[in-house]
């Protein structure tokens, strides 16, 4: 049987309050669970006590081969219990493939502006020196 060290929402309508609980994967978010050990109120400012875990339980389970969820693990990794990896997902911050394809249109169409504005520029200096050729020619 896997087990899951995850959390179960309880609390009312925009009020939420989480258990952490060990239940096995097959189960709902909300449904059966094998042992309540901590809860989370994300409501209560970050310098209270927003996070109650049982270490003691937590580590017999972790022990027992249960995972934790990345949310948990967070927890965890603060309280000093388990360590957590840090993450590192350089493609998170790419842009999608239509916008990098527009972003490549917008990109051509720049450098053609630019190019034909250089060949505006480059015409009219060649006709403003012919002219003072012919008069110092005269």
């Amino acid at each position: 049987m896997a087990l899951k060290i995850r959390l179960a929402r309880a609390g009312s309508k925009k009020r939420p309050y989480y258990h952490v609980v060990v239940a096995d994967v097959r189960s709902p978010r909300d449904g059966r669970f094998i042992e309540a050990v901590g809860s989370w109120s994300p409501l209560l400012p970050k310098d209270g006590e927003r996070v109650k875990l049982n270490e003691e339980r937590i580590k017999h389970w972790l022990g027992q081969g249960a995972l934790p969820t990345d949310r948990v693990a967070r927890f965890l990794d603060q309280a000093g219990i388990a360590k957590r990896d840090a993450r590192n997902n350089p493609v998170k911050a790419q842009p999608g493939k239509k916008a990098q394809e527009r972003a490549a249109l917008i990109e051509k169409a720049r450098a053609d502006a630019e190019a034909a504005a250089a060949e505006l520029v480059a015409p009219a200096e060649a006709p403003a020196e012919a002219p003072a050729e012919e008069n110092a020619a005269s």
